[in-house]
Formats: structure tokens, sequence, C-alpha cells
């Protein structure tokens, strides 16, 4: 396939990883028009070979884009420049796309990684069978180098088998779900104000009863299974959520302070 996109190059000794960099090519190429809404994109092969570059780093790539709504995947046929009109923003969440988009650095450190038996709790709250294993990581998001989320999220074992800490540690986890068909259809959110405890003071650079968002998420895919528990303890003192609506829609978005 001849596309403007596979005469872009990358920059190798750039610290913006490889996945980010071809993301930025992909949606530049979309956006400027020079690739239409339903246009075929180049295959999985066809990037590789353009760009020098691994399969996963593709796979993170597109799956990041789908996340965003610029492209959509058709088994069988292949990946497609989406309708922005048809963008379900409403049931995404990317926090590096998020933060990138206000003009900062995202960057996670993984603070823990286990497989276990779901407890009664989980179990509950996800639906889950009475034998169900669940993983269960817990992460700490930064802004420019600086804490502001400390994040724990429960997912059942069988959405994708064999995961590693390794593959946590080094892909988009949203990413990975999207290459085996795990897409999300609906979320629950709800925010309440706490004071933050010892442990999640100390991994947010607080001090201990320092003011916060307590937040908790519970995502079901396209199945109509959920597949995701997240609780999230945000630091007040650096976030500030607005909610802005209008007739049709609701918008919500999170700003960040130095």
């Amino acid at each position: 396939m001849d596309s403007p996109i596979l005469h872009q190059t990358l920059a190798i000794d750039s610290e913006m990883p490889l996945y980010n960099q071809l993301i930025g090519i992909v949606k530049r190429s979309i956006i400027s028009g020079e690739v239409a809404v339903g246009q075929l994109l180049p295959s999985e092969a066809e990037l590789c070979g353009a760009f020098h570059i691994s399969r996963n780093t593709v796979r993170q790539a597109i799956g990041a884009l789908e996340e965003d709504g610029f492209v959509v995947r058709k088994r069988g046929k292949g990946t497609f420049v989406a309708d922005p009109t048809t963008r379900r923003k409403s049931v995404q969440y990317s926090f590096t796309t998020e933060i990138s988009q206000m003009g900062k650095t995202p960057s996670s450190t993984l603070v823990t990684f286990s497989v276990m038996d779901a407890s009664p709790r989980i179990r509950e709250i996800m639906s889950l069978a009475d034998d169900a294993r669940v993983y269960c990581f817990t992460r700490v998001r930064n802004v420019d180098g600086k804490p502001l989320i400390v994040e724990t999220s429960y997912y059942p074992e069988y959405i994708y088998p064999n995961l590693t800490r390794e593959l946590v540690q080094t892909h988009s986890f949203y990413s990975l779900l999207y290459h085996v068909g795990v897409v999300p259809f609906s979320a629950e959110d709800s925010y309440e104000a706490v004071l933050l405890g010892d442990r999640e003071a100390a991994l947010l650079d607080c001090r201990t009863g320092s003011p916060a968002f307590f937040h908790q998420r519970r995502t079901t895919g396209e199945n109509g299974h959920i597949y995701e528990y997240t609780t999230s303890y945000m630091r007040a003192d650096r976030l500030k959520l607005n909610v802005k609506f209008q007739k049709g829609a609701t918008e919500f978005t999170r700003l960040v302070d130095q």
C-alpha cells in the first residue's frame, strides 16, 4: 500500500517512545486529511517494515488510536480511519493521552503486581464466579515527574491469560486489551472527598491526612461483562474536576496544576 503514513520517519534516539511517535504520525495524517475517513491503514507488517519496529510496538500504537476513536479495527479486513462524528468519548480513558493533551509528560511507576483469588468483595463488585482469579496491580501515575494518582486495578485473569509484570511495566494495558478484542462499552465512576492514609500519602509524596479525591471505576465491555474495577487516590492540591453541561451532552475534564 502506498500510504503517506509510510513515508514518515521515527526518531530512534528520541526520549519519546516509538509507539507514541507512531501515534503522532497517524493522527497528523488523519487530521490533515492526507488519510481520509474510511481509508484502510497500512497493515501491521507494512508498518513494521517501514519503521523498523516490532509488532508489539505497532499493536500498542493502533490500540491507543482505537481507544481515542481515530481508527476502527474490523476482523479479517484491517484497520480503517474512523468517522470522527461517531467517536464514543464518554467511555474512553487513557491517562497517557489525557495528560499529553495538556502539554504535560505522563509516566507510571508499578508498585505491586499479583495474580490472586478474587475476594468476596471483588467478586461481588465485578460479578465474578466463586473460583475466579484476578490480576491486581498498583501504579503511581506521575505528571512531569511528580506523583499525582495512586491507582489499584483488578481484572479477571481470563481476559488476558499470561499477563506478566513486565508487560504491565512496558505497555498500556488498555492497548493490550484492545488487541484481544476487549473494548469498553460503558463505565461507572464515583468520586469522594477523603483524607490520605499513611500508605497512599507516602506513595504520593505528601503528608498523612492531606485532602484527596477517592475515585472508583467499574468498566463493562461490549459483551456486557465487567472486566475492570479500579480505585484511585488523587492529590486534591494538584487536581481540579470540571463538569460542563450542554444540551444532549455532558463533558467531564480533570485539570492538573504544577
